[in-house]
């Protein structure tokens, strides 16, 4: 395939590349693109942008989530006025076995914040971001070291990744929420190698879900 000789969804694809660049800086990951175009498969999706590559119109590193690059950029341009929220970075939620969350994390200090756009979160009413301990969500695409920036809720719906307090255990953990038929709660882990964890309803807060992703450089990271 030369330049220019894109099918339709290919042109589609190319052109939400290029608008989310220009307005982000950042490129889209494979679901974000799925979405925009209507395709609910991530492999179909992977398809088409191999033919992009291919075809010179992209650069792609299939092994990160976010590893795409045009060949002709976008020019850069400096985000709008009220194009980023200010989020504060309020501590450490743990993609692991669920552990006792200490009362104040002294590696932060308690007015951390990060800046994400707009464009991603939404309202920035009630928003928090915790960086990211342990590997039970890496299939989810969130690693050890990754901040997730979640929107301030108690109710959940099946499949929403949540941050939820154990009120018995008094331990914290970073999960997928699931109502089993019988009403209690299934927390699923998105690791092959780790089993989820069931609770009763009452025994489980939701304290929010998680609305971003900011992946960070493996090895990286925060303390």
């Amino acid at each position: 395939m030369n330049k220019g000789e894109l099918t339709v969804r290919q042109q589609l694809i190319l052109d939400y590349i290029r608008g989310f660049f220009a307005a982000n800086l950042y490129p889209p990951t494979i679901r974000d693109i799925g979405r925009s175009v209507g395709i609910a498969s991530t492999s179909v999706v992977s398809y088409n942008l191999d033919k992009l590559r291919d075809a010179g119109w992209i650069n792609r590193d299939g092994r990160v989530s976010r590893g795409l690059q045009l060949v002709h950029k976008p020019l850069r341009r400096v985000p709008a006025r009220g194009a980023l929220v200010t989020v504060p970075l309020a501590g450490r939620i743990f993609a692991a076995v669920p552990v006792p969350m200490p009362a104040a994390d002294a590696s932060f200090a308690p007015d951390e914040t990060i800046d994400v756009p707009r464009s991603m979160v939404g309202d920035a009413e009630d928003l928090f971001a915790l960086q990211v301990r342990g590997d039970s969500m890496i299939d989810a695409m969130v690693g050890n070291g990754d901040i997730v920036v979640l929107k301030r809720t108690q109710i959940a719906r099946n499949g929403d990744l949540v941050a939820v307090w154990l009120r018995r255990e008094e331990e914290t953990t970073l999960k997928h929420f699931f109502v089993e038929p019988s009403g209690r709660i299934r927390l699923q882990p998105a690791n092959p190698t780790m089993k989820p964890i069931y609770a009763q309803a009452k025994n489980v807060e939701v304290q929010g879900r998680v609305v971003l992703v900011l992946r960070q450089p493996r090895g990286g990271g925060r303390g």
